[in-house]
């Protein structure tokens, strides 16, 4: 496949800026641009595989005392929710996040946007155009006073938890099987940072949100609501999976789902398994479209943060799914609407 027959992709979710900065490289500039092994995305992969941009998470990790594996290493009915992060240690890995990004645009190898149409420019000029997104707000004091700076520093999207509790609200653990109901909802903190998003069009992101949370964006914003990276949970019985009401709320409002390409997040059995196939992935696809329609589909990979089918690989291998939709029988508009049109129109309505 020659570079112009690549379909275009913006994805919902990685963490790309995450893996950059516990590289501890003092060059993360030409660690991105030139591509190294390892990882998930860098300019060079991107380039081969369609990425034309998507949201760039920034996600305070645990601190090293209570560091510990993201997501169990099997199954796990009864997985506890890991520890708060304190706000200092997030603060100071969020700025830390948002410069590789900011030193990321200097150099040339994106463009952040703060539109819509800012994303379709960097498109149409071929550059990766990246939305500052945080997973995760414990940099957020609870009066939003780094919210208004951060909104002024490009922020554009946000996702209220990671799955973990924080001054918010609570996430859900990483548990199989295991029904999203895991917790209580928003503190009032948490209304009032939807409040905030709405009135600044910051576009909040469901995914990583227990159910009573969920509730309690759905009752308070009027905003479509947005699962950048989770999958159907009829299909894997994951808490971080969305319910048949979950995606029958998000249809109400226009809302969509981006597929979360996590081994574990897809499979029926939730295992983290590289060995998992393009099969599983449509099937997934199919389900969303079921549920939302042709306009609420979009992928959301999860690259740098999780394990991914080994078929798929990185970012380059990006079109094996599209050419796996396209042997599924599904036709060239809707391929582009799942692959990238859908989260340009969504962007729209949300960040404006």
């Amino acid at each position: 496949m020659t570079e112009s027959d690549l379909v275009p992709v913006f994805d919902g979710h990685n963490d790309t800026l995450l893996r950059l900065y516990q590289s501890k490289d003092s060059d993360v500039e030409k660690l991105f641009i030139e591509g190294k092994s390892g990882g998930h995305i860098d300019l060079p992969r991107a380039r081969a595989g369609g990425f034309a941009g998507g949201m760039f998470a920034i996600f305070p990790p645990p601190v090293e005392k209570t560091r510990r594996s993201a997501v169990p290493s099997a199954p796990s009915d009864s997985e506890p929710l890991p520890p708060e992060v304190p706000r200092a240690d997030a603060l100071n890995s969020t700025i830390a996040m948002a410069s590789i990004l900011f030193r990321l645009e200097r150099a040339g190898a994106l463009a952040i946007c703060r539109s819509a149409s800012d994303v379709r420019n960097a498109m149409a000029q071929g550059t990766i155009a990246a939305v500052f997104h945080i997973e995760g707000v414990e940099a957020i004091d609870p009066e939003l006073s780094m919210l208004d700076v951060l909104h002024a520093a490009g922020l554009r999207s946000l996702g209220i938890v990671w799955s973990r509790p924080n001054a918010f609200g609570h996430g859900v653990p990483f548990r199989f099987p295991s029904s999203p109901d895991t917790g209580p909802g928003l503190t009032d903190a948490g209304k009032a940072l939807v409040k905030a998003c709405n009135e600044l069009k910051i576009m909040i992101d469901l995914s990583h949100l227990n159910e009573k949370g969920f509730r309690d964006v759905a009752a308070l914003s009027d905003a479509p609501l947005v699962a950048t990276h989770s999958n159907v949970h009829a299909i894997c019985g994951h808490s971080r999976n969305l319910t048949d009401w979950q995606l029958g709320a998000i249809r109400e409002t226009g809302g969509m789902v981006g597929l979360n390409f996590a081994t574990g997040f897809l499979r029926e059995d939730g295992r983290m398994n590289a060995d998992t196939s393009l099969d599983i992935m449509v099937r997934h696809i199919d389900s969303l479209l079921q549920a939302l329609g042709e306009d609420g589909v979009g992928l959301g990979s999860d690259f740098d943060g999780a394990m991914i089918p080994a078929v798929i690989g990185d970012v380059a291998g990006l079109p094996k799914l599209i050419d796996a939709l396209a042997a599924r029988g599904f036709g060239r508009a809707l391929i582009e609407k799942i692959a990238y049109r859908n989260w340009l129109a969504m962007l729209e309505r949300t960040i404006g």
